[in-house]
């Protein structure tokens, strides 16, 4: 797969390496192409350094691994380029206090698909740090990491759940991109939680068999236990 990445901070870091190892052609594209020139020699795999332009060009999928107030207008300066293509979506509208920037309006990953509206966008690796997507790969005791995907287009979906594989992730299905915007205040409490509170997030959902309440085996052993 080709994949144009645009920008070239941890994010685009950690998963185009990813994407490198699994044998993806991958060009980063930066406006400063001295900074995309350095991080395509760190990534290697023949990762190759461009401007924006031509990443997008370059990309059967595109990384928009851009901070959430330089998405929208970068995706307008390139929303000829990134025509049929998909546009993956990794930003968090995340601003002082924990505060989700995009309350009471659409979504980021809305508003990159409003910047370009020929581009598939899908919103997924939003929820966790980049240092996380660094790892090889991401299992927490033993069991891979789950990462939400959400878009309408059927074939851009596809796409990105094998790049979440790729990245040795487990690609869940988010709905449709109306649901991206659930994505983003997750994580915006998830990262409160962490961040200002120390909070193991993990431990605020139950398992997945008692996600609907405890079947009824379970309630009556807890009634017993309980007697």
């Amino acid at each position: 797969m080709r994949i144009g990445v645009l920008g070239t901070g941890g994010m685009a870091d950690a998963l185009a390496t990813h994407w490198v190892r699994a044998g993806h052609e991958v060009t980063v594209g930066g406006r400063d192409v001295d900074k995309a020139e350095r991080l395509a020699t760190r990534i290697g795999g023949g990762a190759k350094p461009a401007s924006l332009r031509v990443a997008a060009e370059f990309g059967q999928v595109v990384l928009a691994a851009l901070p959430f107030d330089a998405g929208v207008s970068v995706a307008r300066e390139l929303r000829a380029a990134l025509d049929g293509k998909v546009l993956l979506d990794c930003s968090n509208p995340v601003g002082p206090g924990f505060r989700l920037l995009t309350e009471g309006g659409p979504s980021a990953a809305r508003q990159l698909a409003a910047a370009a509206p020929g581009a598939h966008v899908v919103k997924a690796f939003n929820l966790c740090h980049e240092d996380v997507w660094r790892m090889r790969p991401p299992v927490f005791d033993g069991r891979p990491l789950a990462v939400p995907v959400c878009g309408d287009d059927r074939a851009a979906l596809a796409r990105v759940r094998e790049l979440v594989r790729d990245v040795g992730c487990a690609p869940v299905a988010g709905g449709g991109l109306e649901r991206a915007g659930l994505l983003e205040a997750t994580a915006a409490l998830f990262i409160a939680l962490w961040v200002a509170e120390s909070a193991d997030v993990q431990a605020i959902a139950p398992p997945l068999a008692y996600a609907a309440g405890p079947g009824r085996e379970q309630a009556e052993g807890g009634k017993r236990a309980d007697g």
